[in-house]
């Protein structure tokens, strides 16, 4: 589904199991039929160019909020406005909103994102105090949506574009939310005093040689995680 409809489809559970439906056309069905062996086609209701902002809703952390262009901050927050579907990242996933409440625990300093995505971290930590900010990722539209998303809140962020075993600009914060493997493979690659790392389920414990763990949080069934480097 992702190679026919590189723009997006819809999940939906259903008794039977998972529909995968796309909003598109009678090429797009025929692509369907030939890939999949069969498909099912309906009409649907005017508007539904607009229905997928129902799935972007705003979401508060501490200080932060994090929605769309569309929504209304609150006037006591730190707002993050993110334009969802431009990378991945719109700070409604378990995951981000663990890092962003540790984000508000640590004193600002400076602060590598590793695998930044829309740049919702990047953004909060330029928010919070914390500089200079660096973001980085393995993919191209991540970088772009970050430095348009952090022109668009008014913040400096530097984002580069990265291999994936690249060594990383050392930073005194890391905050890495990405795959369990790819947080494993963090310590031979960057040089932070404190890493906050999430992106996996809570019964999953990463093993960062030359970290010590510090604190867990958790969030429907996500876990996140706080390591202070073992250098003296």
């Amino acid at each position: 589904m992702l190679e026919l409809f590189p723009e997006g489809f819809e999940e939906v559970d259903r008794p039977e199991g998972v529909e995968l439906a796309a909003y598109t056309d009678a090429a797009g069905e025929e692509r369907l039929w030939a890939f999949f062996g069969g498909a099912r086609g309906a009409d649907v209701a005017g508007g539904w160019e607009d229905k997928w902002r129902a799935f972007h809703r705003p979401v508060r952390v501490g200080r932060l909020w994090v929605g769309p262009p569309w929504e209304t901050p609150p006037a006591d927050a730190l707002a993050v406005v993110v334009d969802p579907g431009r990378a991945f990242g719109t700070g409604s996933h378990a995951t981000t909103q663990l890092c962003l409440q540790t984000l508000q625990e640590l004193e600002p300093a400076s602060l590598l994102d590793v695998g930044c995505g829309s740049g919702v971290l990047s953004i909060a930590a330029a928010l919070l105090g914390f500089s200079p900010v660096l973001a980085v990722d393995v993919e191209e539209p991540s970088i772009a949506a970050t430095i348009d998303n952090a022109r668009a809140n008014g913040v400096h962020v530097d984002a580069r574009l990265v291999g994936g075993d690249e060594v990383l600009p050392s930073a005194s914060v890391a905050v890495a939310n990405i795959s369990l493997e790819s947080v494993e493979a963090l310590p031979r690659r960057i040089d932070a005093q404190t890493l906050v790392t999430s992106g996996y389920f809570a019964s999953a414990q990463p093993a960062l040689a030359g970290f010590e763990h510090v604190r867990r949080a958790t969030l429907d069934g996500w876990a996140s995680d706080v390591f202070r480097s073992a250098k003296p």
